[in-house]
């Protein structure tokens, strides 16, 4: 099978990481997505940006498949993944999932966190790399979970994702409530990772933050793609910008 190849803003030719095509998902009987289409190129990152409820979250899920049912395509490296069920598509070692809640572990310290399962693949983080991208975790590696701040214990979930060895990483709203010092960092070590490679979709609602690092925007309402924006067009696309995501 012959893979379609994206282009970066340099015109060089970019491998799709992932492919998804008219994803509709289900919680129960309520319809939330109707028939999501977006791309990524390996080594990119795009954002999903839309107001609260819009289906963010719910397609990041999808892609995990955490929700009750899914139909349409979801290609990773080219390789079908819509009717995996959830346990068989992250252990893998592919996609890192960081959901909006951290889940870490607040009854061990850092560094128990960072040993536990899933299993650490032959791609993963060594653990002082991992101390190396943040210092501020390096501090606390004795501390327990409960004792972090959000901060840190927003580090410690995406840490621990880097641990498994996973190249795709999806994140979801990993901002929300912090100091600016720490949104700060968080941007440095999403640029790093972009540099190793890593490729990313990023759920977010703090537009400043993410329009610094993402390819490319998706906007999402009501559970579908309704714009689609390159990193070279945000300035002139301002005005829909404001207007999709004003309260």
């Amino acid at each position: 099978m012959t893979i379609a190849v994206l282009k970066t803003g340099a015109d060089a030719p970019v491998k799709p990481m992932l492919q998804i095509k008219d994803l509709h998902a289900w919680y129960g009987e309520s319809h939330i997505l109707h028939g999501i289409e977006m791309e990524l190129g390996e080594g990119q990152l795009i954002t999903l940006l839309g107001r609260n409820g819009a289906g963010r979250t719910t397609t990041l899920r999808a892609i995990m498949g955490m929700v009750d049912r899914r139909t349409g395509s979801i290609r990773i490296n080219d390789e079908e993944f819509i009717n995996k069920p959830a346990h068989r598509i992250s252990p893998d070692g592919r996609i890192g999932y960081c959901p909006e809640e951290r889940g870490i572990f607040g009854s061990l310290n850092v560094e128990e966190n960072l040993m536990l399962p899933p299993k650490v693949g032959a791609d993963g983080m060594p653990l002082e790399e991992i101390f190396s991208m943040f210092p501020n975790l390096a501090d606390v590696r004795k501390r327990m979970g409960t004792r972090l701040s959000g901060g840190e214990q927003q580090m410690l979930a995406i840490a621990r994702i880097l641990r498994t060895g996973a190249r795709l990483l999806l994140l979801d709203e990993i901002t929300e409530g912090l100091a600016p010092v720490i949104v700060k960092t968080l941007g440095t070590v999403i640029r790093d990772l972009k540099k190793r490679g890593y490729t990313i979709v990023l759920v977010e609602q703090n537009f400043r933050f993410a329009t610094t690092l993402a390819d490319r925007h998706y906007v999402i309402e009501h559970g579908k793609v309704i714009d689609r924006i390159e990193a070279a067009d945000v300035e002139s696309s301002m005005g829909r910008l404001n207007h999709y995501l004003s309260v």
